[in-house]
Parts: structure tokens; C-alpha cells; sequence
């Protein structure tokens, strides 16, 4: 493997706490504590930093294929089943070696959570450029949602697993449901996770089946969310949609993850309801939804703006709840809002996104990595 110099953003350690703060908030109540690998990846971030390098970069530098990297399975586990930090890097040295290709750059399967950190560790390990684009742009529990089956489903037919004491599967010629249904068996036989590497691909067949600028909006969003910006979020965030206290929890397990549903009284009077699996998927608002997936919906600790997890998320939490814009992919077609609209994840609503027109007001993100307007 060698290491290109070819783009010019770089993260710094002085970047990874508003980059953990934003990687949270792309989870929008999902992808595990990205904070549980924070103290391992500042021992191992260069003081010069780490390059984020566009797709456009990494193709016009020649870099020819590009593997992605995340980690597989319950993210609760992993304060139980330790890793050693080193699982995906040896899954990527296990893909090179089985394809009998080089790989010249990594990227995030998935740049929210725990796995917006794993692919930054993994690049720093092995001296490897990191492409600024993932398949979700946010936190997304299936592989039917991700934009490279969406859009490209051809192109993924391998993963690579590793497990902490060393053990590798090698997955080959594979659907996307086929992968899917081995790496679940898998990680559920073996203590719940695995580190995963996908690929590799070719970079320049991926223009347009990827979700570009999403470490960049992790670092924005991260640098934006602070104690101090909670009584101007209507002015900065997609929209304000409670700020009250959770009064009702209900849990209660779905045909293959644990569904929840959350009531907030608001401190105006109004009742917000939020419906959520591994992640929230709908705000709904005295009856009238507000937002849905793909759109972000965060709940955040009223005191410290801190984001709270879908399965931290108590009765009588003091919270607010605000939405932020999705990913431009998963807006950009109605094929591609089906896939990550709340019908599939089995509520039945029209997906709400902030921007729709024809709503009393356009709330707009000011940090959405396009600047889109609508």
C-alpha cells in the first residue's frame, strides 16, 4: 500500500471534538457512542493531520480503488465484546490480499456514529488517503440502504470481517441480500460485531452511487452544536420542533430491531410524538408530521445540547428535538426517498422533508454540505 498526497482539507486533532459531536448528530439517535473510540484515535492521528480527499481529487490523482470500512452489528455491544483496535485495518490487509488488488484510499461505509470514526482510525493506521463520501450520509440500519445498492447494486459483492482475536471471513461473489444475510448470521454467532471491510471498488465507478461531503458536514454540523447555539436553533438549525420533557417511552421488539416511540410535552403546550428504531425516523406534532427520515432527527440534552441515543432516551429527559436536512442523495429522487422513507421502516407516512414545498416555512441548514435551497 503507499500513501498519495492529493487532497487539500485535512483533519486535525484539535478537530475531533466538534468531529464527534457532529458524527452524533448524523446518527440522529443511531450508529452507536462515537466518543468510544475518540481516546484511541487521538494517539493515533498525525499532528499534521489526516487528508479528506474528494472522489474528483482521488480520481484525477489516480488513485484507482478505494475500499469502505465501518464496523457490522450492535454498536451496545461493544462496551462488553472490547475491540482492539485494530480489526479493521486487518480486514482491509485481509481484502487486499484475497483480491490480489492494491488498495490505494479508504472511506466510510456509513460516516455517522461509531463509523465515522472507525474509517479516520483506519487511515491513520495505514497511511492511507480518506475519501470524503460514504453509502448512507447519515445513520441507516439495512443494506438496502445503502446508495451503492440503490443506485449500483452490482458493484457490491465482497465484505471482509474480522473479529478482535483475529479470525477473518472472506465473503465473495455475493448479492447484496446474500452478503447481507451472511454478515448478520455471522456477527450474531460471534459476539454481536465485527469490523468490515467492503470492496475493493473502483473509484471512478462510483460517481453518483455515493453520498459526498459527509466528514465535512460532521465536522460543520459538530463545530455549530454548542450549550451556547440552543436558544438561537431556530435561526441555525433545519427547524426547532420541541423543547419540553419526555413523558411517555414505549419499547417494544419489531420483526428485526427493537421499535420505540417517544412522547415530548412541549413547554408551548404542544404534544410531539417521535416513532424510532435504531434510529428516529418521524417527529409528529399535535397530529401533523413535521419530518421524517431521511431527514435528522436529533434529541438533545436541553442543559448541555449533548445529542441523546434512541436507546438512552428516558422518561422525564429535559430535551430538545430539532431536525436538520438529510443527505442530498436520498432527496434528489423519489426512487431514493422510498428506500429511506418512514414506510420503510414500517410507519405509514408520506415522508415530510423541510425543504417540501409548499410548507408554512422553508426551514434551511445553513451547514448541509451543498448549500441546497429549494
Amino acid at each position: 500500500m503507499s500513501v498519495s498526497t492529493v487532497g487539500s482539507s485535512r483533519l486535525y486533532p484539535a478537530d475531533l471534538d466538534r468531529f464527534l459531536r457532529g458524527a452524533a448528530l448524523l446518527g440522529s439517535g443511531g450508529g452507536g457512542e462515537a466518543a468510544l473510540f475518540g481516546a484511541r484515535l487521538v494517539d493515533q492521528l498525525p499532528s499534521d493531520g489526516l487528508e479528506l480527499v474528494s472522489m474528483a481529487e482521488a480520481v484525477a490523482a489516480g488513485l484507482g480503488t478505494v475500499a469502505a470500512v465501518g464496523m457490522i452489528g450492535a454498536t451496545s455491544v461493544l462496551t462488553e465484546k472490547l475491540p482492539n483496535g485494530n480489526e479493521i485495518a486487518g480486514s482491509v490487509v485481509a481484502a487486499e490480499r484475497w483480491c490480489g488488488r492494491r488498495i490505494d484510499a479508504v472511506m466510510p461505509v456509513e460516516a455517522a456514529g461509531v463509523n465515522a470514526i472507525l474509517p479516520v482510525l483506519t487511515a491513520a493506521q495505514l497511511g492511507l488517503p480518506l475519501v470524503d463520501a460514504d453509502f448512507t450520509g447519515r445513520a441507516l440500519p439495512r443494506f438496502d440502504q445503502l446508495s451503492l445498492v440503490v443506485a449500483r447494486p452490482q458493484l457490491l459483492r465482497s465484505a471482509t470481517l474480522a473479529q478482535p482475536g483475529g479470525q477473518l471471513l472472506v465473503l465473495d461473489k455475493c448479492s447484496p441480500a446474500e452478503l447481507e444475510r451472511a454478515v448478520r448470521a455471522y456477527v450474531g454467532h460471534s459476539g454481536g460485531w465485527a469490523g468490515a471491510t467492503f470492496g475493493p471498488f473502483p473509484l471512478g465507478e462510483l460517481a453518483g452511487a455515493a453520498c459526498e461531503g459527509t466528514l465535512a458536514r460532521a465536522l460543520a454540523l459538530g463545530g455549530w452544536l454548542t450549550a451556547e447555539a440552543l436558544e438561537r436553533l431556530d435561526e441555525l438549525a433545519g427547524a426547532v420542533l420541541a423543547r419540553g420533557r419526555v413523558i411517555e417511552v414505549v419499547r417494544s421488539q419489531g420483526q428485526q430491531f427493537t421499535r420505540s416511540s417517544f412522547a415530548v410535552a412541549a413547554a408551548d403546550g404542544a404534544l410531539l410524538r417521535i416513532e424510532a428504531e435504531n434510529e428516529y425516523v418521524a417527529a409528529i406534532r399535535d397530529g401533523l408530521p413535521v419530518a421524517t427520515s431521511p431527514e435528522l432527527i436529533c434529541v438533545l440534552d436541553r442543559r448541555t445540547a449533548e445529542p441523546i441515543a434512541v436507546e438512552r432516551l428516558r422518561f422525564g429527559d429535559d430535551v430538545q428535538v430539532v431536525a436538520l436536512t438529510g443527505p442530498p442523495w436520498w432527496r434528489a429522487e423519489a426512487r431514493r426517498l422510498a428506500a429511506v422513507g418512514p414506510r420503510a421502516f414500517g410507519v405509514d407516512l408520506d415522508p415530510v422533508l423541510l425543504s417540501q414545498p409548499g410548507r408554512e416555512r422553508d426551514a434551511v441548514d445553513p451547514v448541509a454540505s451543498t448549500g441546497e435551497r429549494r
